[in-house]
């Protein structure tokens, strides 16, 4: 049984008095540049519900951005986790090794797509699995330039916010950026000057023919790409994209890296987003829902591209941390047990028809799209495709104040996007799309 009743449940305001009190303290104490979403206090979260310090309950479309998709303390992560802090903490994989990290590793070379043999690396954050990426591509392939998509997102350290397309807020006034990183366009259906149908072959041709011409592939490490584009507005290039531009890859002997950070681990209804056009990846980056919440990512690859860095050349003093693995191994635990891929595809069933039946009723509703749980719907101004970031920002704060936590992204600021935990009843994902209906009706 979960520990919180799943149902919503509002007795303040949004945010309410203890959470504004906590707000409070938090701008005495906490640096200006960390945002937040919401500033309600979390105190207890479990299955599509957080709970506040004020005692609201607050249906959960965000996860955490794509993290707690088997719940916020799904049981078979706090038991293998809370089991793991009483055996130990820490002890630096690159000093004393355990086998939650190689158990780890070889969950992730069975789990991602190909038969290839495989290795992995273990990180912190998605950024860091990015980083170490490049670092592998440049080391197997002897050169240097990395090749990344419009409305990519990548992480924001020096390298990776480079590597991200958008400037505010990830890289603003934070330059210079790190050297030989190249951008090309990307197949954006909804956006595509002659139309989705056309947008994977155009696209692609006209990517690949950047490459040659302004890098030269012979130059090219890694070429690396969200197979769904997260904070760019969920937009799926279209189809034949992926694997043309990874059969280039291939055929330049160029490393293709799938960023699975936000798309992987069942989120879109296979266990990663580039099984969709049956794309093997030669490397794949992954974090955010491989471990239930706990900070985790890892690199993993062809094993011949995975040794080429020399020994000592990847790691990190936290890299792989032992609770960290075993909170992972409760989080796949728990979605081959619960199926959450079939889990997925059943919440992009419910949601896209509600939102279709939004989309008759509201002409600002530009495009609907995303798979599994990762779904998104892109705003315009009336009878146009420009861009509507202000009833973006409209809808998502009549959300929030009826207790329905969405998040916003997208390169323009126009797209809702909604990532529930894939744990998380149908009924609640029904009242949570009865409150956007309303926010819709009164926005």
């Amino acid at each position: 049984m979960s520990a919180i009743p799943q149902e919503r449940r509002i007795v303040t305001a949004i945010p309410g008095p203890k959470s504004q009190e906590l707000q409070a303290r938090r701008l005495g104490a906490v640096a200006g540049g960390v945002g937040s979403v919401l500033p309600v206090f979390a105190a207890r979260a479990n299955g599509g519900i957080i709970e506040d310090v004020d005692g609201n309950r607050l249906i959960d479309f965000g996860s955490g951005i794509a993290v707690t998709s088997v719940g916020s303390s799904a049981e078979a992560v706090v038991r293998r986790a809370s089991a793991q802090l009483a055996d130990f903490t820490h002890t630096c994989f690159m000093v004393t090794p355990y086998e939650g990290y190689v158990e780890v590793c070889e969950q992730l070379a069975e789990l991602t797509p190909g038969d290839h043999a495989k290795k992995s690396a273990l990180f912190n954050s998605g950024a860091e699995a990015v980083e170490n990426a490049v670092k592998i591509a440049r080391a197997y392939t002897k050169r240097q330039a990395v090749v990344v998509f419009d409305h990519g997102y990548h992480g924001r350290t020096n390298l990776t916010m480079g590597m991200t397309a958008k400037n505010m807020p990830y890289k603003n006034g934070f330059g210079p950026f790190a050297p030989e990183i190249y951008r090309v366009p990307v197949a954006y259906g909804y956006r595509w000057p002659t139309g989705e149908e056309n947008a994977g072959a155009e696209a692609s041709a006209q990517a690949i023919d950047m490459i040659v011409k302004q890098i030269g592939a012979e130059n090219v490490a890694a070429i690396i790409i969200e197979p769904v584009l997260g904070e760019g507005g969920f937009i799926e290039p279209a189809k034949g994209f992926l694997p043309a531009i990874s059969k280039f890859a291939t055929d330049n002997g160029i490393v293709f890296v799938a960023d699975e950070i936000q798309s992987g681990f069942c989120r879109t209804g296979q266990w990663f987003a580039c099984e969709d056009e049956n794309v093997v990846p030669d490397l794949i980056t992954t974090a955010k829902g491989i471990a239930g919440g706990l900070p985790l990512a890892a690199v993993t690859g062809r094993a011949e591209m995975m040794d080429a860095p020399h020994s000592g050349g990847l790691g990190g003093t936290y890299g792989g941390n032992p609770v960290a693995c075993a909170a992972a191994l409760g989080a796949i635990e728990t979605m081959k047990e619960l199926d959450l891929n079939a889990r997925a595809k059943r919440i992009e069933e419910v949601m896209k028809a509600r939102l279709a039946a939004i989309q008759e009723k509201y002409d600002i509703v530009g495009d609907i799209r995303g798979r599994g749980a990762m779904i998104a719907i892109e705003l315009v101004k009336s009878g146009t495709k420009d861009s509507n970031p202000e009833a973006t920002g409209a809808l998502a704060k009549a959300c929030h104040a009826e207790g329905l936590l969405v998040l916003t992204c997208g390169t323009y600021g126009n797209v809702l996007r909604f990532l529930p935990p894939l744990v998380i009843g149908e009924d609640l994902l029904n009242e949570g799309m009865d409150i956007i209906e309303a926010a819709f009706a009164r926005v």
